[in-house]
């Protein structure tokens, strides 16, 4: 072994080591990211970490910081793409250990990790309307927060209220979501460096049996028209102004093309899905191809939801 290989071990293994000590939770190293994000495509992150608590993320991005490592905080990874190459430096997940949800009258405070059925459960076992619009989609209040999640007219922005976020230098702070900017599927988390921890939403008295009728009815209407029995990351293009994603590339005339194993859902055109076995690049140039067709045939610009994240 070379010298410089060797210290880059030592370095490794230091590093390892430290990152163990901080967390509850096992490390877990050159993890598969197919496992872990609704896609079900993406190569290995070098190290695999469950938070517990917002102090342990404290420390290991700090550790990170300190050791100019990148880190990624993940979710339940129902918007992203990961290179087949995988992603360098550390994966930190919180969805499953940083997830509690608490009720106090008509607010509900959850943690970043904690599902939006899980909230829109919480809100009707206490009769509170207004994230019923949530109950579907497969994400974090974290991840929402940061993209202002929305479905069938509704949007987080309608009940978000204050959020706690954990800026880049290491401090706690506590925001009204005024300050967040939130637009369509935007926010200035990303550029602001912060993370969210934790989230407060205010809603409305209402009826138990009427606030399940409508979750009920958002359940069916997802069922018809969205290729839920595919892996995908949902609704893949953000709806261009003035415009539907979805027909214009059934208009194009890509319903069903397929590139590998990654195709354009029959049931619903504004869906890329992972139809068989198919790679990230599957994905990312069938993505490629969409574009242009769409832009070539009516002149729109698709734009994606989907985050890419990793090595391509």
């Amino acid at each position: 072994m070379k010298m410089d290989d060797k210290a880059d071990q030592n370095i490794k293994q230091t590093f390892e080591a430290k990152l163990r000590q901080l967390v509850k939770q096992e490390v877990l190293i050159k993890e598969p990211m197919a496992g872990h994000v609704t896609f079900r495509v993406g190569g290995p992150a070098d190290y695999y970490v469950r938070v517990s608590d917002a102090e342990e993320l404290k420390q290991v991005i700090a550790l990170c910081r300190a050791r100019e490592i990148p880190w990624f905080v993940l979710g339940n990874g129902s918007n992203l793409l990961v290179g087949d190459g995988g992603i360098r430096g550390v994966v930190l997940e919180i969805q499953r250990d940083y997830a509690e949800v608490q009720v106090d009258g008509v607010k509900v405070t959850a943690q970043a990790g904690a599902l939006l059925s899980r909230i829109a459960a919480a809100a009707l076992r206490e009769g509170l309307t207004g994230f019923e619009f949530a109950a579907g989609i497969p994400g974090t209040i974290g991840g929402a927060c940061v993209m202002n999640a929305g479905a069938y007219g509704g949007e987080l922005k309608d009940v978000l209220r204050e959020v706690k976020v954990l800026t880049p230098d290491g401090e706690v702070k506590e925001l009204p979501a005024e300050e967040l900017q939130l637009g369509y599927r935007t926010s200035v988390i990303p550029e602001k460096g912060y993370i969210v921890l934790e989230a407060t939403l205010e809603l409305k008295e209402g009826k138990p049996e009427e606030i399940k009728a409508v979750m009920e009815g958002l359940k069916e209407r997802r069922i018809d028209k969205q290729p839920l029995e595919y892996p995908s990351a949902g609704s893949t293009f953000k709806r261009p102004e003035g415009y539907f994603a979805g027909k214009l590339i059934q208009d194009a005339g890509l319903r069903g093309f397929q590139v590998g194993g990654a195709q354009v859902a029959e049931k619903h055109c504004g869906f890329v899905i992972n139809k068989e076995h198919a790679t990230a690049a599957d994905i990312l140039e069938l993505i490629r191809q969409v574009q242009e067709k769409v832009l070539a045939d009516s002149g729109v610009k698709l734009e994606t939801e989907v985050k890419k994240i990793g090595e391509f």
